[in-house]
């Protein structure tokens, strides 16, 4: 129903104005006097009227139409305030997602930081590689402060920059071909589980066959505490001809070493245990000190997918023992590298080699900056 006023000297003249208007069948709802304060006004009258039936262009609609029409109409604006309520909705849960993307809220109140809309997909990668939260608050501070301009608009731009800050920041140690007349003396030292034998024997199926130099390599146990892990080292050793020596006491080390003198690299195997038994880790000590004639690599290997607190609970253990460099296992069981990237930066001890699996000899690589940013902006690693 729709309500008009009309105006007219008199009520008469006020309804024959909405019946000439409306038509007979308009309903008169109410009249009412207008009075007028002016010296000469006239007063009016006001009649307010209600229609029933819609009119377009002097020609009367049927009811039945006009309701039609009314309906459709109503429909259509109901929908189209629907599709736009929604659309604005959406958009606005994007912009506080995105918003609540760039507040930098690290464990420190110290820092305060806003990351800028264009640094958003790789700030949301360092975060969700656990990269350590003090080092992204540096590289994030000097990126916005020392990215040019128009860099900050492309993408891929902001990707390649990022890039080049991480191979700055991984520390790697590349391997070397060793000379016809020299020898390297490698112990592999780290807690149960971790897959040291594994590794071992992917390092020396690459060492006498992978390299194109076949050099002659020779492994020695300590681990003669473990269930089975002389059968397993020995079962891999008569695989690939390899000389197997066992020690079970510190003084007789130096003796091994020099049984196995004709061979270019010396691989040393020893008992795993938790980083919290200090025992295993003295005894580790005691066999290295009883062939101090010898230069001995030390070799960290740790798994990667453990939190980045174990990591540093295993380093701090074993650092005793005068760590060299690091190797990564068990990639294949994880998608967060930024951990291992930050923790070789911050101890100061480069990776060398990144086991991805449990396949001898295969699933090893030497490691490479170029390898672990890939598996860090794909938050997989590749064969």
């Amino acid at each position: 129903m729709k309500m008009l006023s009309f105006l007219g000297e008199s009520p008469t003249k006020a309804l024959q104005n909405a019946q000439k208007e409306c038509g007979p069948d308009a309903v008169v709802i109410s009249t009412k006097k207008i009075s007028s304060n002016g010296k000469d006004s006239v007063n009016m009258y006001e009649i307010t009227v209600a229609l029933e039936e819609e009119y377009d262009n002097n020609k009367k609609i049927s009811k039945q139409q006009v309701v039609h029409n009314q309906t459709k109409s109503q429909t259509q604006s109901v929908d189209a305030q629907f599709y736009d309520f929604r659309a604005e909705i959406t958009h606005m849960q994007e912009s506080l997602s995105r918003v609540q993307k760039t507040l930098w809220e690290p464990k420190s109140q110290l820092y305060d930081l806003i990351i800028p809309p264009e640094f958003i997909d790789i700030y949301t990668l360092f975060e969700e590689n656990e990269f350590d939260p003090e080092m992204t608050y540096s590289i994030m501070k000097k990126t916005i402060e020392q990215l040019p301009v128009a860099m900050k608009s492309n993408p891929e731009k902001i990707k390649n920059f990022f890039k080049l800050i991480l191979r700055r920041v991984i520390a790697i140690k590349h391997e070397v071909p060793l000379r016809v007349h020299q020898r390297k003396v490698m112990m592999f030292v780290g807690p149960t589980g971790v897959g040291k034998t594994t590794t071992i024997s992917k390092l020396a199926a690459r060492y006498a066959y992978k390299l194109g130099i076949n050099y002659k390599v020779g492994i020695i146990t300590l681990d003669s505490f473990r269930v089975g892990a002389v059968e397993q080292l020995r079962a891999y050793t008569n695989i690939m001809r390899l000389p197997l020596e066992v020690v079970k006491k510190p003084e007789e080390l130096s003796e091994a070493i020099m049984r196995l003198k004709d061979c270019h690299y010396i691989l040393i195997d020893t008992a795993g245990g938790s980083q919290y038994d200090m025992d295993k880790i003295e005894l580790i000590n005691q066999y290295q000190q009883n062939a101090t004639e010898t230069p001995i690599e030390k070799m960290l290997v740790m798994p990667s997918n453990v939190k980045t607190t174990d990591l540093y609970e295993i380093y701090n253990s074993y650092s005793t023992l005068h760590i060299h460099n690091l190797i990564f296992t068990k990639l294949d069981e994880t998608i967060s590298y930024g951990n291992l990237i930050s923790f070789a930066h911050k101890t100061k001890k480069s990776i060398c080699y990144l086991s991805v699996g449990q396949n001898v000899p295969d699933d090893l690589h030497e490691a490479s900056s170029e390898y672990l940013i890939d598996c860090f902006m794909n938050k997989k690693h590749s064969s």
